[in-house]
């Protein structure tokens, strides 16, 4: 147990003062540069920021030059530079803009509290479709993945070719190389995104700064679900015999045993003619037999006759007669002819009493 006030904490709002000229005012003694090569389709986008990037390094006194011919960017410091790390910063820019990383995000390089990694995935894995697999796992879908891990992390993430580029805080650079080579490595992110959750929650409570997380942190073990590939040809071993195996035959041994040996010169050449023959002829009876398969036609399938459905229908006239005697008697809507008679009889003999 380690007692709160022996830990050194650094105030909220903290920063670390600015690097000024008064700091360095002689300056450099030599001047150092950094060259990178970017790709042909990179071309067209450097072309238009290119200014900007000017624009952006030479507050810091930092000359940046592009060569559309070799396909370059260099930057070198002069005499006014007074920033020792400054083209450190520079050179990480420019191999952000080579890796596809937008301007806006890559001139953050040159703040203080931000730095990056470029992470090299490429080598990781043998096969080209699992790398492309692996790597769309670090997108997810519609780019869920990358963008929950842009939140917890706090770090900007491009995806590009053979390279991940991260920038943001050192804090966050390591967990997204973390995450980066275990999906290489075949653990998908969304176990590592669950840890980077729990301690995120874990580290809003003041009481748990001094224990341990272990506690907290889900534990993932591994299952290999398929069965181990057992091989096409399995290699037995034959029972052990002390006498060795039988002297194999010559071609003279084997001549006399046929009985080819005897015969003459011009004999054997005509035998041999005739095996030659032989095999041709099979062959070709082979390959016309193919052919003629083309030729067989397909055995068709007996024609079925759909029987069409009567349109004229017998009309039963005794059913109908019926129908028509039983609506009658039901009393649907109207009342029938002698029940209106009736009711209008029973209605006048009650006016006439009155």
């Amino acid at each position: 147990t380690v007692d709160e006030s022996e830990l050194l904490t650094v105030p909220d709002g903290w920063k670390e003062p600015a690097f000024t000229r008064e700091d360095n005012p002689k300056g450099l003694l030599e001047e150092s540069s950094f060259a990178t090569l970017f790709p042909k389709y990179r071309e067209a986008y450097l072309k238009e920021c290119w200014p900007l990037v000017q624009k952006a390094l030479s507050e810091h006194h930092v000359n940046a030059t592009l060569d559309l011919i070799e396909g370059s960017m260099t930057v070198t410091t002069t005499k006014k530079t007074f920033d020792p790390y400054v083209i450190i910063r520079a050179r990480d820019l420019i191999k952000l803009l080579a890796r596809s990383v937008p301007f806006e995000q890559a001139i953050r390089i040159l703040q203080d509290d931000v730095a990056c990694d470029i992470i090299k995935i490429g080598s990781l894995v043998r096969k080209r479709d699992t790398f492309i697999k692996r790597r769309g796992r670090l997108l997810g879908p519609k780019g869920s993945t990358l963008k929950a891990l842009e939140l917890l992390t706090n770090c900007y993430i491009m995806v590009q070719g053979n390279t991940v580029s991260a920038l943001g805080p050192f804090s966050g650079l390591k967990e997204v190389r973390k995450v980066v080579l275990d999906t290489m490595k075949n653990i998908h992110p969304i176990y590592n995104i669950k840890t980077l959750m729990i301690k995120r929650e874990l580290s809003k409570d003041p009481e748990l700064r001094t224990q341990s997380w272990e506690r907290f942190l889900p534990k993932f073990k591994r299952k290999n679900l398929k069965k181990r590939k057992e091989p096409k040809k399995k290699n037995t071993k034959k029972e052990y015999t002390p006498f060795p195996p039988p002297q194999p035959e010559s071609q003279i041994d084997k001549e006399l045993a046929s009985g080819e040996y005897f015969l003459k010169e011009r004999q054997k050449k005509r035998k041999r003619v005739e095996e030659i023959k032989a095999k041709q002829a099979d062959a070709v009876k082979k390959r016309q037999e193919e052919r003629n398969k083309a030729f067989i036609p397909p055995k068709e399938k007996p024609v079925v006759k759909t029987k069409k459905a009567s349109t004229e229908k017998k009309i039963d006239i005794n059913a109908i007669k019926e129908k028509v005697k039983n609506a009658k008697k039901k009393k649907l809507g109207a009342l029938p002819v002698e029940e209106v008679k009736l009711k209008m009889a029973a209605d006048e003999k009650k006016k006439k009493r009155k």
